[in-house]
């Protein structure tokens, strides 16, 4: 179903690009497709650089919806073209609003401070390899001592 759902999320964004020819139409990006497993039907998600236009879009996917099934039943080798179902994906939305409170409390600079310790951690990680190395070697130079019968 992966696979499907990752076929149809690209062949759409496709169709949208350069086969329709509703341009409101065409300001759809398409986020992610959810196919049902009979294929009856696609839940298709999308957002718009513009939130002011996604209403409209909705609106104008709603009229294209048809021609696009047809135009996908061209493309795909799949036995049933699924009904689309188009919806505003709203999760970037949901993020830059977590982003903003994250901001507003002051815990958007966490991210950062965690980089910089897992720099330190990998600094002290590749130390700690160094000090194994020459343990390595210590052990080496005991072997040869121990086959040469002394």
């Amino acid at each position: 179903m992966a696979r499907i759902n990752k076929q149809l999320q690209r062949e759409i964004s496709l169709l949208l690009e350069q086969r329709v020819k509703n341009e409101v139409a065409r300001n759809a990006v398409v986020t992610g497709v959810e196919c049902a497993r009979d294929l009856e039907f696609a839940r298709v998600y999308f957002t718009t650089l513009d939130p002011a236009n996604r209403e409209s879009v909705l609106t104008e996917l709603q009229n294209v919806k048809g021609a696009m099934r047809s135009m996908l039943g061209q493309v795909l080798k799949l036995r049933h073209i699924p009904a689309l179902e188009f919806l505003i994906d709203r999760s970037l939305d949901y993020g830059e609003r977590i982003d903003g409170l994250l901001h507003k409390l002051g815990l958007d600079d966490v991210k950062s401070d965690r980089s910089d310790e897992r720099e330190i951690c990998d600094d002290d990680d590749d130390n700690e390899n160094d000090d194994d190395d020459d343990d390595d070697e210590d052990k080496d130079e005991e072997n040869d001592d121990d086959e040469s019968g002394f």
